[in-house]
């Protein structure tokens, strides 16, 4: 049967006790089992590790040792990407009856928009730490790849899976949730990421090209976010919380919203390499005009959210894949954050940036070590699907 994303589904219970993983290995019927329960969102444990790394770069507080951590992190982030992509191979390879059906399923498809987003993060992370290590000319090459993959990979899921949602999902008026988003926030990251790019284009066409194609990236994504933020809203005033396994993806509302204020203030900072003056001051207001207003929705909402996981924690909040809902949107708030600052000078706005990071490492670290508990100590993120 195929598995939802709430929780890796119809799993073999794995044995308690330090040795499960160990056992589970030992039971599988062949090495290749390992991927048979591998769906679109293991992709979201890469964004929400690089961009630990990512929010780190631009920080408005930088100390010894930071940079170093960071780029350790991206590399493992990068490591990540490479295994998840080959096990995902592996998956299509030896499970494709399996893989086919997730595009059919109204929860697994949304998490359609995690790869992208995770080669698009891991790409940004070549350009702003990797080239440390690997030198620009080859984290140029690697970011450059990826983008455009990443890109390309977003504006199908953007169009696609809204289409499956009109035309083949079966939803009601209570299955509104924050994965919704997952698919159609792509963009606004390909608008954050080719912003980093613009310096290093070719000055031109080429270049105007760039920044106007990530500006409409940027329309694009939020417009379809208000939308469904507007529907998560409805769902939580007329059917209340739900079920304790969706609350995580409420945080993932802060993803576009932190998102599209890093992409306007990114781009505005570049904007003089490609526009006149004037426009390019134009340009760079508008990220005040337009990042302001949007932190003061990412503040509401990082209350109402917060508020929800305590209670929700009080209670029972069992653990699964959707805890990665945890990091890359506050992540996102951190370079939003950080480009204010920088743009304002308000020292409140570095503050809260500094505050916001300290969340999104501690949601890290402990997300992290549960994933890496329940996947390799235990083995039940990894256990294959049960026979019928």
């Amino acid at each position: 049967m195929t598995s939802t994303l709430l929780d890796p589904p119809t799993p073999t219970p794995a044995p308690e006790g330090p040795r499960g993983g160990r056992r589970l290995f030992r039971e599988l019927e062949h090495p290749g089992q390992i991927v048979a329960n591998l769906t679109p969102n293991w992709f979201a444990s890469i964004m929400g590790t690089g961009i630990v790394a990512n929010a780190a770069a631009s920080l408005p507080l930088q100390f010894p040792g930071l940079r170093t951590a960071a780029t350790v992190v991206w590399a493992v982030a990068s490591l990540l990407l490479v295994a998840l992509t080959v096990a995902t191979v592996l998956h299509w390879m030896r499970y494709r009856h399996v893989a086919r059906g997730h595009h059919l399923n109204p929860v697994i498809s949304h998490f359609y928009g995690a790869p992208p987003m995770a080669f698009l993060t891991v790409g940004a992370g070549a350009l702003l730490l990797g080239r440390d290590w690997i030198g620009l000319p080859a984290a140029l090459g690697i970011d450059w790849v990826l983008w455009t993959l990443g890109t390309l990979m977003g504006l199908a899921t953007a169009i696609a899976v809204p289409y499956l949602a009109f035309t083949r999902h079966e939803a009601k008026p209570e299955s509104a949730f924050g994965g919704w988003l997952m698919p159609i926030v792509p963009p606004m990251v390909s608008a954050s990421t080719g912003a980093l790019l613009l310096p290093y284009t070719p000055a031109g066409q080429l270049r105007e090209t760039l920044m106007w194609a990530c500006y409409g990236f940027f329309g694009l994504s939020l417009m379809c976010s208000v939308v469904v933020i507007a529907l998560i809203w409805n769902r939580l005033a007329q059917h209340k919380v739900g079920a304790a396994a969706m609350v995580p993806t409420l945080w993932i509302v802060l993803g576009p919203v932190g998102q599209s204020i890093t992409a306007v203030n990114l781009l505005g900072g570049n904007a003089a390499l490609v526009v006149d003056g004037g426009t390019a001051r134009a340009l760079q207001a508008f990220g005040l005009i337009f990042g302001i207003p949007m932190l003061g929705f990412a503040l509401l909402w990082t209350a109402i959210a917060l508020l929800l996981t305590v209670r929700t924690a009080r209670e029972h909040l069992p653990f699964s894949l959707t805890w990665w809902s945890f990091t890359f949107p506050i992540g996102t708030c951190v370079t939003g954050l950080s480009g204010l600052a920088l743009h304002s000078g308000l020292v409140v706005l570095q503050i809260l940036a500094v505050v916001y990071y300290v969340g999104l490492v501690a949601a890290w670290a402990v997300v992290a070590v549960r994933t890496f508990h329940g996947s390799v100590i235990r083995g039940a993120l990894l256990a294959p699907p049960k026979p019928a």
